[in-house]
């Protein structure tokens, strides 16, 4: 199982969250929310409004999302389903336990609070440059105060 850090339309209660639970495309389990180590830009970009994130690391802000335990058929789904390599590439980057409900196969395995974990993430370095200029998010949501409403795909 490889795990997957996720922050934009794929976190619960967003509009893509329903391919992480369909059994189809593999197996998730949800283990718990973190942000990155690191700062990273996360923009809402492009006719759709879908959120990027920017492979810059040290610019912008920690950025918050969700962790999950996947197979590797879910990988490849996603991978996919992202667009990877072309419009997003996965990439491990580090990041910090801030609340944690998975499971591992030994007690000790289990990382606390405050724990960092590497996590693969969908970011992007095939973006435009004025992407770099839009407004930097620490977080994401498709109902957010941003008011870039997400154009779901099946609309699209």
């Amino acid at each position: 199982m490889a795990q997957v850090f996720v922050y934009g339309t794929l976190k619960r209660g967003q509009p893509n969250h329903q391919v992480m639970l369909d059994g189809t495309n593999g197996s998730s389990a949800f283990q718990g929310r973190g942000r990155t180590v690191e700062p990273y830009p996360l923009v809402i970009a492009g006719q759709h409004n879908i959120p990027h994130l920017l492979n810059l690391p040290g610019r912008g802000h920690c950025v918050a999302g969700e962790i999950y335990a996947v197979d590797d058929q879910m990988l490849q789904f996603l991978d996919e389903f992202e667009g990877c390599p072309d419009m997003y590439q996965r990439t491990l980057v580090r990041i910090e336990v801030l609340e944690w409900e998975g499971e591992r196969s030994a007690p000790e395995e289990t990382p606390a609070a405050d724990r960092i974990v590497q996590c693969f993430v969908y970011s992007t370095a095939t973006y435009l440059p004025e992407w770099v200029h839009l407004p930097y998010h620490d977080s994401y949501d498709s109902q957010g105060e941003h008011g870039l409403r997400y154009n779901p795909r099946e609309n699209r």
